[in-house]
């Protein structure tokens, strides 16, 4: 993985130290002096921290460079990077509570990636030289020899050199959280890289010898000129293209991918997939922020153009920039256009006759786009062997791409512009076109409805127009002035026009395209050219705006809202179209519906088809919610209690201390080996994740470390004694109350959490209700109806006896799939014991107490500071405040 950090970089007040941005797969920030490793002196301790060394990898680079099939399965097979992702969560705790110390010790730190041992560990020896000791290495594999030991390339290992006097802290540490540690070598400063195994040494080198200047590869190809057809003339109406166009797998619904994914874990996810009131994925970015409090943070977006690059490699590249520049222009960036930084991944079929110069065109194509545009690409990727061959002699070749992925620091993340058009009187969608090319229909969707290509392809015919505008509309965003905003690419602008009004069921648009172009309509509707749309208002003229910044604009449709059944009429000269949106919208839904059926089964992938837009988000606060939040002195002590696995610690912890709480971090096996008693703590929560990786079942391993060890389950019947306290389970935490039998501990028959009847992982935000009850935490929102997140696998409610026999405080809104995402009894969204003290709910409120975490937050609230979620954690600090 690659390390991306901004040149432009501020003082964080709230950590107080400077941050770096990073790619590297995904994206994530970091204290700035992390970026450069600290100096290593002679007897720094060489530190493997993860599991054991199998037989991974091993001939990965070999194996990927040649195309597939090649080889035996069992030698590709062998190739394969494979990982325990649990392991990886330990390490990466115990690596973040060294980070986090006031003085972090480790010296130097390096992945597990190709080359394994050997790569990773030769890395943190190149100043100063080393010995590995071989044998102190975990073996889970006996029969490897020393090559594979030391080249494996097992993924959830990490390696580190530190000052012998800090490993014991650092052995604590990771003992706390259950992290694998190995002393295995030290520096030597004689600059010499030795694995020693025995009485032999595998590898004993000059470092010099294996950091050398790699030989240069020099490749020898001859361009081919390939000619392909051109687009025919139109035969068909627009509506019979259209309903092809929708169902293309690259145009159609995503949501049988996107609800399967935790969309909301870690509790700083400000902008994901779905929009608007019906949820459905189409964002245009990513965000996270910074940290918690909703200012600062990190967007991302891609762009690919495999069919652009068919026709003209070139071309490829350019559109594959424009494409993620303008699906990511939709965040405003600290530093606009030039604090923005790429990846480019390459996949290509090399070593085919033309494809390497293909590549060498579309790699030079790259670059001087990107120095045009004066923003850099620091890392990327390549698979260059994107060949599938047969014992026949047949092969496959992939079509060379290149992937961008654009990455930028957002100011302010409650700014982000979503694709949704907004219910307001008198606005306008305005057109403004980035490509300064031709509109051209080769490499579109409308294309491949043909089964062509096309002969001519759009680029960007002026790099400064293109900036222009990017940073015009970046003023714009700061400003407020943009209400919706979307790009037109894969469809065209017929089904941009579409997409925005998709996600919400009363918005409809009145398009008049006579004065944009005067080409066939086809070409219009359809046409691929990078550019945008936007929705503003007509009283802040913003075709003006534009204009004397040499921008210009179409006003191109009026948004209608309040409509039963809402239309896009499209007028070009003499031709009128009316599309009844929610007939298009089910077009466009139903390729996701037959994917769905493979993972889902049929019924629950027909329920979600016909319910999807049948349950619109819509929420009733409380009256006397102000949406504003008070500083309090924090008396009352709190705790997390997590095992390993959990995921949902720290927006938990968040949580609570934004309601006033002290917080304490417990793990479990403080509580085994007794460093943690729980006497002092009033509130006990217990956040979501997957505690043991439910390997069996949700929260079975969790719930067997309270049940099997003495001083843990002392201390924990001990808190449920006491008549002060209260305590919380959410999803993971939720399944681990219900397992102990916390909530109903007089009832025979106990509840129990079962997969989800669509048996599969869900992610969504769905509606809830808080009905009458006597939860402590819950019982002055009754009658509110919120936006709540769910992630589960096993969610579903079983509860044996009638509903009377159950302190119920909250229900999904929607009885039926998927607002109800796992077919819980009753409806039952959390239960609660008799008292009011004890609650456990598999939604995670604690990832929706602000209004920028909601997937869908009404804009008549837009000052709200907080969301209503808030109140549970006040609440549960006002009750434990009156039995001081």
């Amino acid at each position: 993985g690659s390390l991306l950090t901004f040149e432009h970089v501020e003082n964080n007040q709230h950590y107080g130290y400077d941050k770096v941005i990073m790619l590297a797969g995904g994206i994530g920030q970091a204290n700035k002096e992390y970026a450069l490793k600290k100096e290593p002196q002679i007897g720094d301790k060489v530190i493997v921290l993860g599991g054991d060394n199998y037989r991974i990898g091993m001939g990965g680079g070999a194996v990927s460079s040649v195309s597939t099939g090649e080889f035996s399965s069992a030698v590709e097979l062998n190739a394969i990077q494979r990982s325990n992702p649990e392991i990886q969560k330990r390490v990466f705790n115990t690596i973040r509570a060294m980070a986090e110390s006031d003085d972090n010790p480790i010296v130097s730190l390096h992945d597990h990636g190709a080359g394994g041992h050997l790569n990773c560990l030769s890395e943190l020896l190149e100043d100063t030289g080393g010995q590995i000791d071989i044998d102190k290495l975990p073996i889970g594999d006996k029969t490897l020899s020393a090559k594979e030991i030391i080249g494996n390339e097992s993924q959830e290992r990490m390696g580190l050199l530190i000052h012998e006097k800090n490993v014991e802290v650092l052995e604590k540490i990771a003992r706390r959280e259950r992290a694998p540690i190995y002393k295995v070598g030290e520096t030597t400063g004689d600059h010499r890289l030795v694995f020693s195994q025995k009485n032999t040494k595998p590898i004993d080198l000059e470092v010099k010898d294996m950091f050398g200047n790699s030989p240069k590869t020099i490749i020898e190809d001859e361009s081919i000129q390939n000619k392909f057809a051109p687009i025919p003339k139109a035969k068909e109406s627009i509506e019979q293209s259209l309903e092809k166009v929708l169902r293309l797998e690259s145009v159609a619904c995503k949501d049988w991918l996107t609800n399967k994914v935790d969309r909301s874990v870690s509790g700083k996810v400000a902008c994901q997939q779905t929009c608007g009131s019906i949820q459905l994925p189409l964002n245009n970015l990513g965000a996270v922020t910074i940290d918690f409090q909703g200012g600062k943070g990190i967007a991302v977006a891609m762009g690919h153009a495999p069919m652009v690059g068919l026709i003209n490699p070139t071309y490829g590249s350019v559109v594959s920039i424009a494409e993620a520049l303008t699906n990511i222009i939709w965040a405003p960036f600290t530093h606009g256009l030039k604090g923005i930084s790429l990846s480019a991944n390459w996949m290509w079929p090399c070593k085919n006759k033309g494809e390497d110069a293909r590549l060498y065109e579309a790699v030079e194509a790259v670059s001087l786009f990107a120095r045009q545009l004066g923003i850099n690409i620091p890392t990327g990727k390549d698979s260059l062997s994107m060949t599938q061959k047969y014992p026949n002699g047949d092969a496959v070749l992939s079509p060379g791409t290149v992937i961008i992925t654009a990455v930028g620091e957002v100011s302010d993340v409650k700014k982000i512009v979503k694709p949704v058009l907004q219910a307001k009187n008198n606005t306008e969608v305005l057109y403004i076109d980035m490509s300064s090319d031709t509109m051209k229909l080769g490499g579109s969707s409308y294309a491949q409805t043909h089964n062509l290509l096309g002969d001519n392809a759009p680029t960007i015919q002026d790099v400064s127009h293109f900036k222009k505008v990017f940073e015009s509309i970046q003023l714009l965003i700061e400003e407020g002035k943009i209400l919706a905003g979307h790009d037109i690419s894969s469809g065209g602008m017929i089904t941009t026009l579409l997409e925005m009004c998709f996600a919400d069921n009363n918005i409809g648009l009145d398009v008049d395209l006579s004065k944009l172009s005067k080409e066939d309509i086809h070409t219009v509707l359809f046409s691929e050219n990078p550019a945008i749309l936007i929705q503003v208002k007509q009283t802040d003229n913003i075709v003006n705006y534009l204009a004397n910044k040499g921008i210009v604009s179409y006003k191109i449709a009026i948004v209608e809202n309040q409509i039963q059944q809402p239309t896009v009429k499209i007028n070009y000269h003499d031709q009128k179209i009316i599309l009844d949106i929610a007939h298009y919208r089910d077009i466009w839904f139903e390729t996701s519906y037959f994917l769905d059926r493979k993972q889902s089964g049929e019924e629950k992938a027909s329920k979600r088809f016909e319910n999807y837009k049948k349950q619109p988000l819509h929420y009733t606060f409380s009256p006397s919610f102000t949406g504003k939040i008070n500083t309090v002195e924090r008396k009352l002590q709190a705790a997390i209690v997590r095992e390993q696995g959990t995921n949902g610690d720290r927006e938990m912890a968040y949580s609570l201390y934004l309601a006033g709480f002290q917080v304490k971090d417990v793990h479990v096996s403080d509580l085994i080996e007794g460093r943690e008693d729980l006497k002092n703590i009033s509130m006990l929560v217990f956040p979501g994740g997957f505690a043991n990786s439910d390997v069996l079942g949700s929260a079975k391993g969790w719930a067997g470390a309270f049940i099997y060890n003495e001083k843990a389950n002392k201390a924990l019947k001990e808190f449920y004694t006491r008549e002060d306290t209260l305590s919380l389970g959410v999803c993971n935490g939720c399944q681990l109350m219900v397992e102990l039998g916390l909530l109903y501990p007089n009832h025979s028959e106990k509840p129990q959490m079962l997969h989800n009847d669509s048996q599969k992982f869900e992610s969504s935000f769905v509606n809830v209700d808080i009905l009458p009850n006597n939860s402590i935490m819950l019982s002055n929102m009754v009658g509110s109806r919120l936006g709540i997140w769910v992630a589960h696998g096993e969610g579903k409610f079983d509860l044996p006896y009638t509903e009377d026999k159950y302190v119920i405080p909250m229900k999904y809104s929607y009885a039926d799939y998927p607002a109800n995402p796992n077919g819980s009894r009753y409806n039952a969204a959390a239960i609660c014991s008799e008292d009011g003290r004890h609650l456990a709910m598999m939604p995670h409120l604690e990832r929706a107490v602000s209004p920028w975490q909601w997937a869908y937050y009404e804009n008549d609230r837009v000052g709200d500071e907080v969301s209503p979620w808030i109140e549970a954690f006040i609440n549960a600090r006002k009750w434990i405040e009156g039995k001081q």
